[in-house]
């Protein structure tokens, strides 16, 4: 099974959740941090890493010498990548999303593509967990390609720590999983998020259930629309400092409230049963 966990917005408690189901189920399985903008899931986790590998996407290489500067590639990338100065052309390395276009329309054949390292993917192990995360160089925009490098990684049981939001890296992320636990918070910056993740998981045609994490029991606004969507909430993480308290210093959600474990185990019960 391969669920995905994710929120609309970010500092929902997504990745304490992921962190804390993988720690209570105690068995072999795949952690995926997907979130390579601001992976985090290691401080939970703390995995011994063992290696690390430079991901790379094609990038278009021209020939000065070939190249008559007819604009061709200019007028046909849809990313602004090619500019025209004078009777140059030039690549702007940052805005490439190496589709491959500019070489293919060509008539000099003076574009070859190339690679260009965007980002490293560092893989470790925590106990029994297989663990895998991202990270994108410093001002590269692509982290797309990061997240599939990450998602190549298999098991039986894989749990994916989404990227926040509703944005290309989260629906690259979602995509493909058995099942999205969407984790939100009661407020009105949590509602309106979480409707777009739902939007989300509905047109990949991934089934969602929610966590309402900070639940002080006051939680009408994420089971109205919950109840209009149709969509089950799972668990309720109560509002407490400690949580807080042991997340600055480095702790998980099991060693804050130690009998939610069951409430986590149960919930993923739940899940396999959704699932079948």
């Amino acid at each position: 099974m391969i669920l995905a966990v994710a929120s609309g917005k970010g500092g929902t408690g997504k990745t304490s959740v992921a962190c804390a189901l993988a720690i209570a189920l105690d068995r072999p399985m795949t952690f995926l941090d997907c979130d390579v903008e601001g992976a985090n899931a290691h401080l939970f986790l703390r995995p011994a890493m063992h290696s690390r590998e430079e991901v790379f996407v094609p990038c278009p290489m021209i020939d000065a010498d070939r190249c008559d500067a007819c604009g061709r590639c200019v007028k046909e990338c849809q990313f602004g990548a090619m500019i025209q100065l004078g009777k140059k052309v030039k690549l702007m390395a940052n805005l490439c999303h190496g589709c491959g276009v500019c070489r293919l329309v060509c008539p000099r054949t003076a574009i070859t593509m190339t690679g260009r390292p965007v980002g490293i993917m560092h893989s470790g192990t925590a106990g029994p967990i297989r663990f895998y995360c991202g990270e994108l160089r410093t001002g590269e925009a692509l982290s797309v390609p990061i997240i599939r490098k990450i998602k190549e990684q298999r098991g039986d049981l894989v749990i994916i720590d989404c990227p926040p939001g509703t944005s290309c890296p989260a629906v690259e992320s979602v995509e493909g999983s058995d099942f999205a636990l969407l984790v939100t918070e009661p407020t009105p910056f949590g509602e309106h998020d979480l409707r777009g993740m739902i939007t989300v998981c509905r047109r990949l045609g991934v089934p969602c259930g929610v966590v309402i994490n900070r639940s002080s029991g006051d939680d009408a606004i994420i089971e109205s629309l919950c109840g209009a969507e149709g969509v089950s909430i799972l668990m309720r993480i109560p509002f407490d400092r400690k949580v807080a308290e042991a997340y600055a210093k480095g702790g998980t959600l099991l060693e804050a409230m130690p009998g939610i474990k069951d409430q986590l185990l149960d919930m993923f019960l739940d899940i396999e049963r959704l699932c079948r």
